[in-house]
């Protein structure tokens, strides 16, 4: 099995704002309320880009990352283990959420407690 994580660009606050056509408000309220999750990445707050669905944020990722910090998840782990192949799901976990298998995501992460 592969693996290396998913491949992505990593978006600053400023590139979400262009890419999503919100507000930095709006943008900041998104990742207050966990419908998108970043973390610093040389020196700078990012988002993978593969969180987002076209310019919203993917709508199963705010569920499956409340699940995975109930788990005891930090932003940084969460993000290592939704872009890495797991082998119980046979491929990367945000490919599963965007392929909608969201329940088995979702079920994988609760696990992992």
């Amino acid at each position: 099995m592969n693996t290396a994580p998913v491949p992505t660009e990593w978006l600053t606050l400023p590139e979400l704002v262009e890419q999503t056509g919100e507000s930095l408000g709006r943008v900041r309220r998104l990742l207050d309320e966990k419908h998108l999750v970043g973390s610093k990445r040389d020196g700078v707050f990012k988002v993978p880009a593969v969180f987002l669905q076209g310019d919203r944020p993917l709508s199963s990722l705010r569920g499956t990352v409340i699940v995975l910090q109930d788990a005891g998840f930090g932003d940084d782990e969460l993000i290592d283990w939704l872009l890495s192949p797991d082998d119980t799901i046979g491929i990367a976990p945000i490919e599963a959420l965007q392929a909608g298998r969201k329940s088995e995501v979702r079920r994988v992460a609760a696990s992992l407690a």
